[in-house]
C-alpha cells in the first residue's frame, strides 16, 4: 500500500501538533521527495550514514528527531549548502526521497514521544510535567517502588540503555520521585529540583550542573543524547505507518554523545 506525502505530513502534524511548540527549526517536511511513499525509515538524526542506509532500504522518505535546518545555523535560517549540508541534500534529492524532521513536538508527546517512551523503556510512569513548554516528565518507578540510591538507578539505566552513564550525587539516600527529559536539557536540572525530584535523568551533563547536584542534594544522570532519544521516532511512524498501511523500518546509527 502507499499513501502521498501530504497525507502523511498531515498525519505526523495531527499526531505531534507542531503549532503548539516554539522550537528551534522548521517542524514537518524538510525536504521534499517523490509523491507516493510506500516505504519510511524513522531514525534519529539525518546524517548521511542514515540517508545512505534509506537508500539501501528502498525507502521512499526517512522521519527523524534531528533534521537538517536549524534557526541561527550561520546567521540564517538553512545556511550556505556546503560540505556537509551539500553532501546529504544530494542524496536526498538524487533518490527523491522525503525527508520529515519533528525536534520538540516528537520530546513532547504523551505517549509516542522520546520522554514517554525513554520512561517506558526504563519502567517509569509520568505523574505530571515541568520546565519549559512542559517538556520534562515528573513521576517514578510504575511499581510504585523506590530505587536504593542513585548509584542504583544509575546501574538501572546503564542495564537498559547498554552504555555508561555520567552520574553526579552527593548522598546515598533512596530515589523516589524522578524526573526526566531526553536530549540537551540540562538545562532543565533547576526546575527538576523546584518541582521536587530525588534525581534527574537526560542525556547531557555540563559543568554547572555537577555542582547543583553536589550543593542541593539532588542526582544527575546523563545517560547520551543519542541514547535518550532512540524511542520516539519509531514509536510515531510505526503508529501512523499501520494507520496508513506503509512499510516501516527504524534504522539506529550509533552516536556515543
Amino acid at each position: 500500500m502507499s499513501t502521498t506525502r501530504q497525507e502523511l505530513l498531515q498525519a505526523f502534524d495531527a499526531l505531534l501538533q507542531p503549532a503548539r511548540f516554539k522550537d528551534y527549526g522548521p517542524n514537518g517536511l524538510q525536504v521534499e521527495g517523490r509523491a507516493r511513499v510506500e516505504k519510511i525509515v524513522s531514525g534519529v538524526t539525518a546524517s548521511r550514514a542514515l540517508i545512505e542506509a534509506a537508500i539501501a532500504a528502498k525507502a521512499d522518505a526517512i522521519f527523524v528527531h534531528h533534521g537538517l535546518f536549524w534557526r541561527g545555523q550561520d546567521g540564517c535560517n538553512i545556511g550556505p549548502v556546503v560540505g556537509w549540508m551539500k553532501q546529504r541534500l544530494a542524496l536526498l534529492l538524487a533518490h527523491d526521497i522525503n525527508l520529515f524532521a519533528y525536534h520538540l513536538p516528537l520530546d513532547a508527546h504523551g505517549e509516542l514521544g522520546n520522554n514517554a517512551q525513554l520512561g517506558l523503556q526504563l519502567g517509569l510512569q509520568a505523574t505530571a510535567r515541568f520546565g519549559e513548554q512542559d517538556l520534562g516528565f515528573l513521576g517514578g518507578r510504575a511499581d510504585g517502588a523506590s530505587f536504593a540510591s542513585a548509584g542504583a538507578l544509575a546501574e538501572h539505566l546503564e542495564n537498559v540503555l547498554n552504555r555508561p552513564v555520567v552520574q553526579v550525587a552527593r548522598a546515598q539516600a533512596a530515589i523516589k520521585t524522578i524526573a526526566w527529559c531526553s536530549g540537551g536539557a540540562q538545562s532543565y536540572f533547576e526546575a527538576a529540583i523546584a518541582a521536587g525530584a530525588d534525581a534527574f535523568i537526560t542525556g547531557e551533563i555540563s559543568e554547572p550542573q555537577a555542582h547543583y547536584a553536589r550543593e542541593m542534594g539532588v542526582a544527575f544522570i546523563a545517560c547520551g543524547h543519542h541514547a535518550s532519544e532512540r524511542y520516539g521516532a519509531p514509536a510515531v511512524v510505526g503508529q501512523v505507518a499501520a494507520q496508513l498501511g506503509l512499510a516501516h523500518q527504524f534504522i539506529d546509527i550509533d552516536n556515543p554523545a
